[in-house]
């Protein structure tokens, strides 16, 4: 059976970052594993620049016309209310929360379990500004930590040289 990766992180993860995600994205691939990611600009989007087929992705909108994207293919956009249940539990101020930041914090419910809720991710690689569970990435970050998937944040200079390293040895 395939292995998932939820690869997520910040808008403003820095550029040397983003080109470690597209290179991990490329090597992780190679590696038969499928990307769940959800279109953001950032650190979403390189990681799914880095794959090279569709059928290796799985992108997760908050809505349709998220980040004006115009290719839909292999995105979902539509999300039951377990999803929204999930993400509620796991966000500290939901009932605080506009719409459209709620669909942005249930979106990463699937990113982390799938469309079913229950097709978890092996693992999560993302990238924090501060290295924690903060922002947006926090919510995944939080549902994943319940769920017992590993976390990989990238700010750490060792988890990082670990995934280039891979691409090393693997080649």
């Amino acid at each position: 059976m395939r292995k998932i990766y939820a690869g997520i992180g910040s808008r403003e993860t820095p550029a040397e970052i983003l080109e470690a995600m597209k290179r991990i994205a490329g090597q992780l691939e190679k590696q038969d594993f499928v990307l769940r990611s959800g279109g953001a600009d950032g650190a979403d989007l390189a990681f799914e620049s880095g794959v090279s087929d569709p059928a290796n992705k799985e992108i997760y909108l908050p809505w349709r016309a998220f980040n004006k994207r115009q290719d839909w293919d292999g995105c979902i956009w539509n999300y039951t209310d377990e999803h929204e249940k999930i993400a509620a539990r796991h966000h500290p101020k939901w009932i605080w929360l506009r719409q459209g930041v709620k669909k942005l914090h249930t979106r990463n419910v699937a990113q982390v379990l799938g469309a079913d809720c229950s097709s978890p991710a092996d693992l999560v690689i993302c990238w924090t500004p501060d290295g924690r569970a903060s922002g947006g990435t926090g919510q995944a970050m939080r549902i994943a930590e319940f769920y017992g998937i590993p976390i990989h944040n990238l700010y750490d200079p060792e988890t990082l040289r670990g995934f280039l390293d891979m691409e090393v040895h693997d080649e």
